[in-house]
């Protein structure tokens, strides 16, 4: 079995507060919030989400609330 080089494995995740289905329902109780405030779109790699996630896990920071929409089926018309 062959190893996957670690370049390949970083991934970023990318949090837009403008397309957040739960913006502003979730936005008081959202990390983003509490430590940087609501920004226009911010970008995070894997290791600073798992900093993020221990944080939270550690009753720190609330966590992630961000719910990003998915597209929903195409429906043609009679």
């Amino acid at each position: 079995m062959s190893e996957v080089p670690a370049t390949l494995l970083r991934m970023t995740t990318r949090i837009d507060c403008d397309t957040c289905v739960v913006r502003g329902l979730a936005c008081h109780d959202c990390v983003v919030t509490v430590l940087l405030g609501p920004p226009p779109e911010l970008v995070i790699d894997d290791d600073e989400l798992a900093a993020l996630d221990a944080l939270a896990d550690g009753g720190l920071v609330p966590p992630l609330r961000l719910v990003q929409p998915t597209a929903g089926p195409e429906v043609e018309s009679a």
